[in-house]
């Protein structure tokens, strides 16, 4: 995953008034933490960060002041309307240095005729070089039939990826199509029809 290069600036104020100020001046408030250091308060440029966080893990080198700031974005917190980005959390790595992060599975391939396949879980925990994440791991189930299964252990990693998610975990799990017996809920919708019609009082002549 290659790091995306943003210059931000300290940020000296706090509390929702600056906050609501620094969006409306196209900025994000974030927080810089790790490494035993304390955290940084940072904003940053509102559309190159949003750009920059639309993938998982997102890799940001955050030039403050000359000074380069390595980080993850862990926590990118978004208006659940306007889906706009409020403020992100980010983890301080260093070139090298591994770290554990959730990556999403991508299925590829269509399962046998009459099978059906259901993704249990939809991310698994690996651990990587902080500046090798990979965007995210492709699990294969061309071919597969009822009754199949795929685990953790079977998810091809790229190198230098481990996977720290429990190697028995259900990934995919492939099934027979649940089909819904409609046979019983017409006849019954048939017989109430007909105890409906048995009920009603005949017209007056």
């Amino acid at each position: 995953m290659a790091e995306q290069k943003l210059v931000g600036e300290l940020r000296t104020e706090f509390g929702k008034g600056p906050a609501r100020q620094a969006r409306r001046a196209e900025k994000i408030p974030a927080v810089i933490y790790g490494h035993g250091a304390d955290p940084l308060h940072v904003l940053l440029p509102s559309k190159s960060t949003t750009l920059a966080v639309r993938t998982a893990n997102a890799l940001l080198s955050i030039d403050i002041d000359g000074e380069e700031h390595l980080a993850l974005a862990k926590d990118v917190q978004r208006d659940p309307v306007r889906q706009i980005v409020e403020h992100i959390d980010l983890l301080t790595v260093q070139r090298g240095e591994k770290v554990q992060v959730e990556v999403a599975v991508h299925i590829e391939g269509e399962v046998k005729p009459g099978a059906v396949m259901n993704l249990e879980v939809p991310t698994v925990l690996v651990e990587a070089e902080a500046t090798h994440l990979p965007n995210h791991l492709v699990v294969t189930v061309t071919g597969h039939d009822v009754g199949d299964h795929v685990h953790a252990s079977d998810v091809i990693l790229p190198a230098n990826v481990e996977m720290i998610t429990d190697a028995e975990t259900l990934i995919v799990n492939v099934s027979s199509p649940v089909v819904e017996d409609l046979g019983t809920s017409e006849a019954e919708g048939e017989e109430e029809n007909a105890e409906g019609a048995a009920a009603e009082p005949a017209e007056a002549e």
